[in-house]
């Protein structure tokens, strides 16, 4: 009976790191349509945003573990904002590592997961996702983000054990893409926004009174982490 298990744990994790072959060309060009597809029309939009509300809290709760922070909660709303709370010292490294990690975190994750790709690492990728969906799962405290986490964690278990490796890689470059493309549009948003006297209090403004750096230098660093990244994550995903 050991040696069973050993030898299914063993082939799991050969499963999990090892490589899977490359989509076909078309399928990475058709989920970048699809990507585009939910990111460009503004009413589409209003809901896939969510997803990427998911990414951007989630950097936040992460790099705030990460600099030593004490998360408290996650929330996320129907209107596609959200709030990530944490405990420590309302100033220095840790507070504005935590407070610039939202904005970078969709499309640096999108990086991240195209350099995967590019590796052929599709199970891998759909692995790590899940697992980092199930861990901010926990910190969630409403219930609509309890909602949301839901579906979406629940969408990446049923890919990740029960869909074919076709669908497995088509939905890996679709979410990936999703992430380079949709990382892009909050930025501008937001300061669409701000230009027109709103969000008074948006990472930016944080930054900016934490940092005495000017919030459109700010703004400056967001657009060009998601517009590299975009442009890097591209190149990576349409290596064939």
């Amino acid at each position: 009976m050991d040696s069973t298990a050993t030898a299914s744990l063993a082939s799991l994790w050969g499963e999990v790191s090892g490589t899977q072959p490359d989509p076909d060309l078309w399928v990475v060009i058709a989920t970048l349509g699809a990507a585009l597809a939910v990111v460009i029309p503004h009413g589409l939009w209003r809901i896939s945003r969510n997803a990427i509300t998911i990414a951007h809290e989630g950097g936040h709760g992460l790099v705030a573990l990460l600099t030593g922070r004490t998360l408290t909660g996650i929330r996320l709303h129907s209107d596609t904002s959200g709030l990530t709370v944490s405990r420590g010292k309302p100033h220095g490294i840790g507070m504005i590592l935590t407070a610039a990690a939202g904005y970078t975190a969709p499309p640096l994750l999108g990086l991240g997961g195209a350099a995967l790709l590019g590796g052929g690492r599709i199970t891998l990728l759909l692995w790590l996702a899940t697992a980092l969906l199930l861990a901010m799962l926990v910190m969630i405290r409403n219930a609509y983000g309890a909602l949301t986490m839901l579906v979406t964690g629940g969408l990446f278990v049923l890919v990740s054990w029960l869909a074919g490796p076709q669908v497995q890689a088509a939905f890996a470059y679709a979410v990936v893409w999703f992430l380079l493309i949709g990382g892009v549009r909050p930025a501008f948003e937001l300061q669409a926004k701000r230009a027109r006297g709103g969000a008074g209090d948006s990472d930016a403004d944080q930054l900016s009174r934490l940092t005495h750096v000017p919030a459109g230098l700010w703004f400056f660093l967001f657009h060009a982490v998601s517009l590299c990244s975009l442009i890097g994550g591209g190149r990576w995903l349409l290596e064939m």
